[in-house]
């Protein structure tokens, strides 16, 4: 399970990883340009996590009676389509990166596309001798490996405390992994508008409304990996959601069926912190500390339907999610 709640930071670590001579390259072009470069090509990455982070949250607009409750392990896999493969690099839009075979733009990978053919570019810098020109790869994304998936799992509990209400916590606790450390939680609270309506016990349906927050922090040190000199090198990043839906689902014994429709709003922000001791390029020689941080945000309607089956103690449900990044959402638990 490490590995999937690992997922979105996975991708960032692979960048930083994919080639030490892109990574310096970068930097070695300026701070503006790194910057842009770093917030097109992570975008799909950052958006998809936070669609993929907000799904799972209920399972039934029939909520719990007090006291009663389930406990499930949820899993979400966002898809990320053709069309965030890739992103126009505007070389007009940079200071100094160009492209090598004299390209004013070209569509380029994002963090799951593949630069097929590898995309050449240079930069032009000053040095006391004169001008200098040093030439690198764009980096590719997973697209190589043929990953077009932002997978995430967690637990989840939820709990009946009054009439009509219920509320739900979902939690990864905080651990490392090699170099990246990451927690998860969240908190929702579900009520059914349905349950004040007199005889509500008898009617087949459900009719309730969710609002639901989720957090995930992370952070991975890749100083020993001595790409660039310094110290105290890392990716640190938080992603913060909100999803609003209104739901309706079947009150049958066994299986149910039930669909949403809501919004979804979140921002995530990716700082690289720590010294960096630049040797090349248009900052040469000088060190830079704390070099730049990138926000993106979401903001979208979704509408989930799905299938829930109760066995006795034994729960299980599925739903698929059609969004911006369209997801699937597995849960399997127990509860009463």
């Amino acid at each position: 399970m490490k590995k999937y709640i690992f997922s979105f930071f996975f991708v960032l670590s692979y960048f930083v990883l994919r080639a030490q001579q892109n990574v310096s390259a970068l930097l070695a072009s300026g701070i503006h340009d790194a910057k842009l470069f770093t917030y097109s090509y992570f975008e799909p990455a950052s958006q998809g996590a936070m669609y993929s982070i907000s799904n799972g949250w209920y399972h039934s607009a029939n909520v719990k009676k007090p006291l009663r409750f389930d406990v499930k392990i949820v899993g979400n896999v966002s898809f990320v389509d053709k069309e965030h493969h890739k992103f126009r690099l505007n070389a007009v839009d940079y200071e100094h990166l160009r492209f090598a075979d004299g390209s004013l733009s070209k569509e380029v990978s994002t963090a799951f596309g593949q630069n097929d053919p590898e995309i050449e570019v240079y930069v032009d810098y000053e040095t006391l001798t004169g001008t200098e020109r040093e030439y690198f790869n764009l980096p590719d994304g997973f697209g190589e490996m043929g990953t077009k998936l932002i997978p995430n799992a967690f637990i989840q509990a939820s709990i009946g405390v009054f009439k009509g209400t219920e509320i739900k916590g979902r939690y990864f606790p905080s651990v490392k992994y090699d170099d990246l450390e990451t927690s998860f939680y969240g908190g929702a609270l579900q009520h059914e508008f349905t349950s004040w309506i007199p005889g509500s016990d008898l009617l087949p349906f459900a009719v309730s409304g969710i609002v639901a927050y989720t957090h995930l922090d992370a952070s991975y040190d890749f100083t020993k990996t001595e790409l660039i000199e310094g110290e105290n090198q890392l990716i640190k990043a938080n992603l913060n959601t909100w999803m609003f839906a209104a739901i309706v689902s079947t009150k049958l014994p066994i299986i149910n069926f039930y669909g949403g429709l809501g919004y979804v709003k979140g921002t995530s922000n990716i700082d690289l912190k720590g010294t960096y001791h630049i040797q090349t390029g248009v900052i040469q020689n000088e060190t830079v500390v704390d070099p730049f941080g990138i926000e993106h945000e979401i903001g979208g309607i979704k509408a989930d339907l799905g299938m829930s089956l109760k066995f006795g103690f034994f729960r299980l449900n599925a739903d698929y999610s059609f969004q911006k990044y369209q997801n699937v959402s597995v849960g399997i638990g127990f509860g009463i």
